[in-house]
C-alpha cells in the first residue's frame, strides 16, 4: 500500500507545493495565454501530471494510471451523461417548433433581455442546480437563454457567472451534506454557517450580473427587478439553510425569486427597452393556456423527474440496481496520512454505475416523454440524439481529461500539498481559506468534491489556528463555488449548451477567470471580517 508524502520534493512543502501546481499553471497558460482548445490544455495538463506524480511524489505508475482512468470514467457518468440528457431535452424543443413557442411565453412576460437573464440564468439556473447540479443548470439555463435571442458568449458567461450562488447547496444539499459527513461537524450547523455566507452573495449576483451584461446606465433602469430577486432569493436561501437544512434550499430560493419578478412584472415594467445590437426585435406571437403548457411540458416533466428522483424513497429503490466496482490498482491501495486525516486511512476508490438512479437518467426519462407529448416521433427523436453526441463530441472529451487530471492529482497527493501550502498562512488563513476552496472547485469541477478534498484540512487547519472550524469549513464550500466559472467542464458545457464555436473556449475561459478570482477575494475578505472583528455570526 503506497502511503501519500505531501513533502516528497526535498522534504519541503514549499518546493513540493511548486511541484504540484506546475500542471495547474500549464492549464492555466495553455488556455488562457496559448488560447488552446480546451481538450487539447487539459491533455496536456493531464500528461504532465503524469509525469510530475510518478518522478516527483513517487506515485507508483499503476496508481496514476488508474485514477486517470477512474476519472474519466467519472466524467462520463455521471457528469457527461447529465449534460447530454439536458441538451437532447432542449433540442427536442427546438427542433419540434416548441421552443418558439416558450419564447414566446416568455417574451409575454417581458423582452427585455436584461430580465430575461434574471428569470433565466439566475432563477431558474438555480432551481436546476438545487435539484439535479452536475452541469445541468449551465446546460439547459445557457440553451435556453441563447434560444430566446441572447449572444451566445454572453448567455454562456453569463450562466457560468449566475452558477454561484446556488451551488453550495445544489443537488439537494449534497456538497453540505458531504462536507459534515467528512468533517464529522453537525449538519445543521454547517448548512447555517454557510447559510450565512452564501446569502452576502446571492444578494450581489443578481446586480454583478447585469452590470455585466448590460453597464451601469443600462443596469438603472431595471433595479426593481434586481432588488427583488436578490432578496427573494437571499432570504429565502438563508431562512431555509439555518432553520430548515440544505436540502431544499436552492430549489425554494430559486422559486421565491421566480415568483416574486413574475409578480413585479404583473404592474411593473422598465422605463427602457434593451435589445442587443444584433438581436432583433422581433413580433411575437400570442398563444393559447393549452399551447403554452404543451410547449413547457418537457420542462415541468424535468422538474417532476429530477425532484422524484432525489427523494429518499424513490431514491433507494432506484439504487438497487446500480453496480459498484472497486477500481484495480486504486482502492484501499493509497493511503491518506496526517494532517489532512487525523490518522492515517486507506483510499476508497469504487465507481458508482448508478444508471437508473442518477439524475441524468431522469432528466433523459423526462426528455423522452417529453418529446413524445410535444409530437416527436421516435424516428425523429433518434436523429436528435444522434445530433446531440456528435455535438458533444469534443466537450465530452474535455470534460473525461479535465476529471481525469483530477482524480491522478488528488490520489498522488498533489492537490492536497497545494492546500498544506494555503494552510501555512497564519492569521491570514481565513482569506486563503476561500481559495483553498477556489483551487478544489477548479481542479474537480465540483463543489463536493472540493469539499470532500479539502474539508477536513480546513477543519484541521482552524482548529490549530484557534479559529472556528464551522467557519473555514463553509468558506470552502461557499468560496470555492467560484472555481465552478473556470472549471474546463463547466466552460465545455456552456460552449457546447449556446452553440458557440470551440475556439471560443480560451475567451470565455479568460472572461471568467477576472470574475472567478475577484469574487473569491470577496468571499474570503467576508471570511477575514468574520473570523477576527465578527465571530459570533457563525453557529
Amino acid at each position: 500500500m503506497w502511503q501519500q508524502n505531501y513533502t516528497a520534493v526535498g522534504g519541503n512543502l514549499w518546493f513540493s507545493a511548486a511541484a504540484a501546481a506546475l500542471p495547474i499553471l500549464l492549464l492555466f497558460y495553455l488556455i488562457g495565454v496559448r488560447r488552446l482548445a480546451a481538450w487539447k490544455a487539459a491533455l496536456a495538463a493531464l500528461a504532465a501530471a503524469f509525469a510530475i506524480a510518478c518522478v516527483a511524489f513517487g506515485t507508483p505508475v499503476s496508481v496514476a494510471v488508474s485514477s486517470a482512468f477512474y476519472g474519466a470514467a467519472f466524467g462520463l457518468f455521471p457528469i457527461c451523461w447529465i449534460v447530454l440528457s439536458a441538451i437532447f431535452l432542449y433540442r427536442l424543443t427546438v427542433e419540434s417548433g416548441q421552443f418558439e413557442v416558450i419564447k414566446d411565453s416568455i417574451a409575454h412576460l417581458t423582452d427585455d433581455k436584461r430580465l430575461h437573464v434574471l428569470l433565466i440564468a439566475f432563477a431558474f439556473g438555480a432551481f436546476v442546480e438545487g435539484a439535479a447540479g452536475f452541469g445541468a443548470p449551465v446546460a439547459i439555463a445557457g440553451a435556453m437563454l441563447a434560444g430566446v435571442g441572447v449572444r451566445a458568449f454572453d448567455a454562456a458567461a453569463l450562466c457560468l457567472l449566475a452558477n454561484t450562488a446556488p451551488v453550495a447547496f445544489g443537488s439537494i444539499g449534497i456538497p453540505i451534506i458531504t462536507l459534515a459527513g467528512l468533517t464529522g461537524l453537525p449538519l445543521d450547523k454547517v448548512s447555517a454557517a454557510v447559510g450565512r455566507i452564501s446569502p452576502i452573495l446571492s444578494l450581489v449576483i443578481p446586480l454583478y450580473l447585469m452590470v455585466v451584461f448590460a453597464g451601469w446606465r443600462k443596469t438603472r433602469a431595471v433595479l426593481p427587478a434586481v432588488a427583488v430577486v436578490s432578496v427573494a432569493f437571499a432570504g429565502m436561501q438563508f431562512v431555509v439553510a439555518n432553520f430548515h437544512g440544505p436540502y431544499l434550499t436552492d430549489i425554494l430560493a430559486s422559486l421565491a425569486a421566480m415568483g416574486a419578478l413574475v409578480a413585479l412584472l404583473q404592474f411593473w415594467k422598465p422605463a427602457d427597452d434593451f435589445f442587443q445590437e444584433d438581436a432583433e426585435a422581433t413580433q411575437h406571437r400570442a398563444h393559447s393556456a393549452g399551447a403554452i403548457l404543451k410547449a413547457w411540458t418537457p420542462y415541468l416533466l424535468l422538474v417532476v423527474f429530477v425532484l422524484l428522483w432525489g427523494l429518499d424513497p424513490v431514491r433507494v429503490r432506484l439504487e438497487h440496481l446500480t453496480l459498484r466496482l472497486d477500481v484495480p490498482f486504486l482502492h484501499n491501495h493509497v493511503m491518506r496520512m496526517p494532517p489532512v486525516v487525523t490518522a492515517a486511512e486507506a483510499t476508497k476508490a469504487v465507481f458508482k454505475f448508478d444508471w437508473l438512479a442518477a439524475a441524468g437518467t431522469g432528466c433523459m426519462f423526462a426528455a423522452i416523454l417529453g418529446g413524445l407529448v410535444i409530437g416527436m416521433r421516435p424516428a425523429a427523436m433518434a436523429r436528435v440524439f444522434a445530433a446531440t453526441l456528435r455535438q458533444l463530441a469534443l466537450p465530452v472529451l474535455t470534460i473525461a481529461s479535465v476529471l481525469g487530471f483530477a482524480f491522478l492529482m488528488n490520489y498522488s497527493g498533489m492537490t492536497v500539498t497545494l492546500g498544506l501550502a494555503f494552510a501555512a498562512t497564519g492569521w491570514f488563513f481565513p482569506f486563503f481559506s476561500a481559495f483553498l476552496g477556489w483551487l478544489g472547485v477548479f481542479v474537480t469541477g465540483s463543489d463536493t468534491s472540493a469539499n470532500a478534498l479539502f474539508g477536513n484540512l480546513q477543519v484541521v487547519t482552524a482548529q490549530k489556528l484557534g479559529l472556528n472550524p464551522l467557519l473555514t469549513a463553509a468558506t470552502n464550500s461557499a468560496a470555492g463555488v467560484m472555481g465552478k466559472m473556470i472549471s474546463l467542464q463547466s466552460i465545455a458545457v456552456a460552449v457546447a449548451a449556446t452553440g458557440m464555436p470551440a475556439s471560443d473556449e480560451s475567451k470565455l475561459f479568460r472572461w471568467a477567470l477576472k470574475h472567478s478570482l475577484l469574487l473569491t477575494a470577496v468571499i474570503g475578505l467576508i471570511a477575514m471580517v468574520f473570523a477576527h472583528l465578527t465571530p459570533w455570526v457563525m453557529p
